[in-house]
């Protein structure tokens, strides 16, 4: 009996309850929207036609009216949903390619909203900040699109534009950041603009650069020798040291394409326009896969690869050069992107030309080298170019294509005449640089993509020296023609772990031409060198951000039609791991290997200015460089402060005293060796809103090796001890100023041997006898730079910049390097090549 009554009871109770959530979802009044559907076919004796996995996860509020009409735009507006009438009884259902997104950002507690959150779509330019309500909309996204929001103090948040879609701008928690930046991403590195990434690589974002001593205008290849571990020993651009390699071991790449010529004015200024460079990459270490060449580091930079909405460009001058550029929509789909530089040199003579032209020409036949003559006369012209192109086009939403071109130009005629003699002797130089390539991204599903890219680049240097009054003449000519195709896909396993594999295959050739009149001799060296590499990697990052991997390897066939053909496997890593808040461990690896080198045969060759010619490794007079290197650091960021700590050990063979630049005995000998460098790069920056100062110091033992030279170890040519550097800069409103100073350790160098046997009669020519190598250094270099910009509005939507710098304030004289010669006399003489004294520059730009 009582057994009876429980059961009553309970039954009972489910009723009740029952009734109670029966209730609850008729206050709810949501249901699915394909039940709906069913409901309304019945119901207006219609047919809606639809993919189901489109449907199947949307629930709707059925609207409180009765025409068909007036229901389905109530579902249309709430889903984002496309419904169209096919007919009196047919409708189409389909899933808008775009959506409508809205929402309310609050902190986690849900009781305060956030203002000025950032709400950014990943992989576009699209970025808002939330308003004083907290609330951002959005128009047009891509349904797919992933939006990232942040904010100080929180952990950033990602939703994707889909789940926003549908809703009446729903409620976004942020949790609370108990470590300010997780990741150990430094969004201002010494300056704005400046962001160090967890794999150790440095990007540079034009956009948001702010001020470097000595530039009133951003440079990108001046800009990244303010990275620790990276400089020029000769102040030039074209001559850029990583960690101790030389500068035909880097690899510099825009918009993928491989660059042999990186300067102008004989390196003194970068040949790339920054104002449509949208990033650009340093890697010094833990180099991905995907990338071949370059032993010693990566400088990659990349164009805008967006298509806005609206015309955008700008343009500027400085006591240098002028420029224009501009990015033009066509369509929604098409878009071009135009810039173009031209010197003022050779009509119009500044304190800033006259400062370059001393030293670039100094010591050359161009300057002459014996001290100043009123009997000669001299008349030079020197100008430089370049233009850049880029086409963007959106096929569709998955699949979008890119065309870039780049020409470079630097052109010198140059006349020299006696008065008293009658004499005259003419230089002409001219060098280009022309590459074109194209990049077809594709993404095929929601975890795979691909990227396929190609490329032509074409390098010339043509140099012609008449001298006598046309008795003797001297012709040479220096050219690189290459081509590549690349493949590169990526899968995502989870959104953790991806894998990216791929194939890429080159084909470089190159040719050195050179005829003299008197004596007579004429040498036209030609070859060509294939490569076909296989890569592949696995990328990972946990979820919380405190372990990133990347580990791969690369591998190499390459042939050279006439002398050899060699496998190389290159394996890479690159793995980070946060021990402690705050405090990040790294860890980098990477085998490289490059076939092409630049050699310098004589001091005087190309004018003196521009000696040095690519060559392609033989595997007898040059074998293929290669390269190991490791390397383990230490970042701290907390706060204001970032401190880091890397030590490394490099190792490159297959060098030659031709490819070194030496300059004594052994510059003609060919000797096939290699180098090691030992080193450690230190950083402290303190940064707030508007200051950062910032202390870099390097330390470097570098060692060549040659079997063949007494004795068979001695310091390399880029031996730069210790390097450091002091710099601050500050931001008032629109305003900034910077100052900095540059400290290194003299580079060695190679004295003549004192006493009688200085020259070596016994051979003709005649030599110099040499001490033993590098055993002497120049006096330790310091140069002060400082640098002002002021910004301001001319109209609305128009914005000016004026700005003014001076390189060597304090007019140091400092000895970039020394070597010797013998004069007409048979003597031997001192040449020196001398730093930039104090150079100033100004310029004035507008943009749009």
């Amino acid at each position: 009996m009582e057994i009876t009554r429980l059961k009553s009871f309970l039954f009972c109770l489910s009723v009740l309850f029952l009734v109670h959530t029966s209730g609850l979802g008729q206050d709810n009044n949501r249901v699915d929207l394909i039940a709906y559907l069913l409901r309304l076919e019945q119901e207006f004796n219609v047919k809606f036609s639809y993919v189901d996995e489109d449907l199947m996860d949307i629930q709707v509020s059925p609207p409180a009216v009765s025409e068909l009409t007036l229901i389905l735009d109530a579902i249309r507006e709430e889903t984002q949903l496309r419904i169209e009438k096919l007919s009196d009884r047919y409708y189409s259902i389909v899933q808008r390619s775009t959506v409508d997104v809205c929402g309310y950002v609050y902190d986690n507690f849900g009781a305060n909203t956030i203002p000025g959150a950032s709400v950014e779509v990943l992989g576009g330019s699209v970025a808002i900040v939330t308003d004083m309500d907290g609330k951002f909309t959005l128009t047009n996204l891509p349904r797919d699109a992933t939006l990232r929001i942040r904010f100080l103090g929180f952990k950033p948040r990602f939703v994707t534009a889909s789940d926003l879609a549908g809703n009446d701008c729903p409620s976004l928690l942020m949790a609370v950041s108990y470590q300010e930046l997780q990741e150990v991403v430094v969004y201002q590195f010494l300056t704005t603009g400046l962001s160090r990434e967890t794999d150790g690589s440095i990007l540079l974002s034009t956009d948001d650069f702010g001020i470097l001593p000595g530039l009133s205008e951003p440079d990108i290849l001046q800009t990244v020798q303010a990275l620790p571990g990276i400089k020029s020993i000769d102040e030039t651009v074209s001559d850029i040291n990583i960690r101790g390699g030389t500068n035909d071991q880097n690899l510099i790449l825009w918009d993928g394409i491989k660059m042999y010529q990186s300067g102008h004015f004989f390196g003194l200024i970068s040949a790339f326009n920054p104002y449509l460079t949208e990033k650009v990459t340093v890697i010094k270490n833990g180099t991905s896969a995907q990338y071949g060449d370059g032993v010693s580091g990566i400088i990659s930079m990349e164009t805008r690869d967006e298509i806005q909405d609206r015309i955008s460009g700008g343009g500027g001058f400085n006591l240098i050069s002028g420029d224009v550029y501009g990015h033009i929509p066509l369509s929604e789909r098409l878009a071009i992107q135009i810039s173009g530089r031209r010197s003022v040199t050779d009509f119009l003579n500044t304190p800033t030309y006259n400062q370059f032209f001393d030293r670039a020409f100094q010591d050359t036949e161009v300057k002459g080298g014996g001290g100043a003559d009123e009997a000669i006369e001299r008349e030079e012209n020197f100008y430089f170019y370049d233009f850049t192109g880029k086409l963007l086009y959106d096929i569709n939403e998955d699949h979008k294509l890119r065309v870039s071109a780049i020409y470079i130009n630097n052109n010198l005629d140059y006349l020299e005449s006696n008065r008293d003699t009658g004499r005259s002797d003419q230089s002409l130089l001219d060098q280009t640089n022309f590459s074109f390539g194209g990049r077809l991204a594709s993404r095929w599903t929601d975890r795979f993509s691909s990227q396929v890219i190609t490329y032509y680049t074409r390098y010339n240097l043509d140099a012609q020296n008449v001298t006598g009054n046309g008795e003797q003449s001297l012709f040479q000519n220096n050219q690189v023609l290459e081509s590549s195709f690349k493949l590169n896909t990526k899968f995502d396993f989870t959104e953790e772990l991806s894998s990216r594999n791929g194939y890429q295959f080159t084909e470089v050739g190159i040719t050195n031409f050179t005829n003299v009149s008197q004596p007579p001799f004429l040498s036209n060296v030609k070859g060509v060198v294939r490569s076909h590499a296989l890569f592949s990697e696995i990328q990972y990052g946990s979820e919380d951000g405190k372990f990133d991997f990347l580990g791969g390897a690369r591998l190499n066939y390459l042939v050279n039609l006439d002398t050899f053909e060699e496998v190389i496997l290159e394996p890479r890593l690159n793995m980070s791991y946060m021990l402690l808040p705050d405090f990040r461990f790294e860890i980098q690896g990477e085998f490289k290997n490059q076939v092409t080198n630049q050699i310098i045969d004589l001091e005087q060759n190309f004018l003196g200015i521009e000696k040095r010619r690519w060559i392609l490794s033989d595997e007898d007079t040059l074998p293929i460089t290669k390269s190991k290197q490791g390397s383990l650091g230490f970042n701290y960021d907390k706060n204001r402060w970032f401190l880091s700590l890397e030590g490394f050990y490099k190792e490159v063979t297959g060098i030659s005293t031709s490819t070194q630049g030496f300059q004594n005995e052994d510059q003609f000998n060919g000797e096939i060796g290699s180098y090691t460098i030992r080193g450690g790069e230190f950083l402290v920056n303190y940064k707030n809103n508007s200051f950062s100062s910032w202390l870099s110091y390097a330390y470097n033992k570098n060692t060549y090796f040659f079997e063949d030279i007494t004795p068979s170890e001695f310091p390399n040519n880029l031996d730069i001890t210790h390097t450091a550097t002091l710099a601050a800069t500050y931001n008032y409103r629109d305003l900034k100023l910077g100052f900095g100073l540059n400290y290194r350790t003299g580079k060695p160098f190679t004295k003549p041997q004192e006493g009688p046997n200085i020259i070596d009669i016994s051979v003709f020519p005649n030599r110099i006898n040499y001490e033993s190598p590098n055993s002497s250094r120049l006096p330790d270099y310091l140069r002060a730079d400082t640098s002002l910009i002021y910004s301001f509005d001319l109209s609305k939507g128009v914005r000016a910049t004026a700005g003014a710098s001076v390189l060597n304030i304090f007019g140091k004289r400092n000895v970039l390097n020394t070597y010797y010669r013998l004069n007409d006399q048979n003597e031997v003489e001192t040449v020196e090549s001398i730093s930039l004294g104090l150079t100033p520059n100004a310029s004035f730009r507008v943009s749009f």
